[in-house]
């Protein structure tokens, strides 16, 4: 669950609770600086990113990258505005 501060930050409403977590849904995501800790995390970054307003920096991208062949430009495809920048 080491995604979970990461989500926070974007304004989800997470409680871990032993080897469970208790996800509350909410109005909107609010775009933030975050930090990928794994490939599937950073996908729930990246999909939540999307969801949000403003902006969302993803770091360590480099998991996102080793798993998902040019996610940012099938992204674009399908109309999201996604860029990526050297770290």
């Amino acid at each position: 669950f080491m995604h979970v501060a990461e989500l926070k930050r974007m304004g989800a409403d997470i409680q871990i609770n032993g080897n469970s977590a208790i996800v509350k849904g909410i109005e909107k995501f609010k775009g933030a600086r975050v930090m990928a800790t794994d490939l599937r995390a950073s996908a729930s970054l990246v999909l939540t990113g999307l969801a949000a307003e403003g902006t969302t920096e993803i770091s360590r991208i480099y998991h996102l990258e080793r798993g998902y062949e040019d996610m940012a430009g099938k992204l674009r495809k399908l109309g999201a505005e996604v860029k990526k920048e050297k770290e």
